[in-house]
């Protein structure tokens, strides 16, 4: 299957990841989108827990496996290798952060961390990162929840694993430079240098959702050879970026304000993409209501 292409949703799912990651916040999603999911689930009883629930029923399956079961979580790879080898093989979806991230959100929920390596957390962190090498190589699906919102990691799993396609998630979004860049943002692009509609009377007051606005700024020759070369690219892009796993691209458009030239752009390349892209893709206009600085 080509990269990119509709993929039906798999029936069965294994999250693992670092502890802090966000998959107690995945299982809730996985719940909602109709999987039966047993949390903190020792490696060596996935084989015989799969055999209860789809005995029981269940079709759509979820399990957690991760560091929490101590020595257990040695037999996680020889599990799923003999799984695969008995035709039930594993979607494996990892999570992941930053070891900055992390470290704050121990700090902020004052949880112990199931290794509590000598030192504290963050040699226990670099541990855990050791003993998931294996299992984040084999991932189907890596999801860096560093940046991400509970409600960003809930849209990019329903994008991925609900009913519609299973693609890489885009969200496009257009901000202002004034307020600074969206943190969750992987692509940037600065279209400052296109004519600024805030100077003329007639526009200034609108944004570049209203037609007056947009036929200015798509109007321009120069707009129109930066969209071909950014509509070339992605084409390009998000191919690759999906077959190396990841879960969620966020590409940003930024002028001085985010409210004419960036709007504008990003609503465009959002219609350029919706033409290739069979994944779910979201449009946010952060900063489009605010009227306090040129745009």
């Amino acid at each position: 299957m080509a990269a990119g292409a509709p993929q039906a949703r798999p029936d069965f799912i294994v999250i693992t990841g670092l502890s802090g990651s966000g998959k107690s916040q995945a299982v809730k999603v996985f719940e909602d989108l109709g999987y039966y999911t047993l949390d903190s689930l020792p490696p060596a009883l996935m084989p015989s827990a799969l055999e209860v629930c789809r005995g029981g029923g269940h079709r759509l399956v979820a399990f957690v496996t991760d560091t929490r079961s101590g020595e257990l979580f040695a037999a996680a790879g020889g599990t799923l290798d003999a799984l695969a080898a008995d035709g039930h093989p594993a979607h494996v979806i990892f999570f992941d952060a930053s070891d900055e991230v992390l470290l704050n959100r121990y700090s902020e929920t004052r949880h112990r961390h199931p290794l509590s390596a000598s030192g504290g957390v963050e040699p226990s962190i670099a541990v855990e990162r050791g003993l998931l090498v294996d299992l984040r190589r084999r991932a189907d699906r890596v999801v860096d929840t560093t940046h991400l919102s509970i409600r960003e990691l809930r849209e990019t799993l329903h994008s991925l694993y609900g009913s519609g396609p299973s693609a890489l998630f885009v969200q496009v979004t257009s901000f202002g430079y004034k307020y600074g860049l969206p943190l969750a943002a992987d692509l940037v692009f600065d279209v400052r240098f296109m004519e600024n509609p805030f100077y003329l009377p007639a526009l200034s007051s609108l944004s570049g959702s209203d037609p007056e606005v947009r036929d200015f700024v798509l109007g321009n020759p120069a707009t129109g050879k930066f969209l071909g070369h950014v509509e070339s690219f992605l084409r390009f892009a998000l191919p690759r970026y999906d077959a190396e796993r990841k879960a969620r691209l966020g590409i940003a458009f930024g002028c001085t304000g985010g409210r004419h030239r960036s709007v504008a752009i990003g609503d465009e390349v959002a219609r350029r993409i919706r033409a290739f892209w069979p994944g779910e893709l979201e449009v946010l206009h952060r900063d489009r209501e605010r009227m306090d600085v040129r745009a």
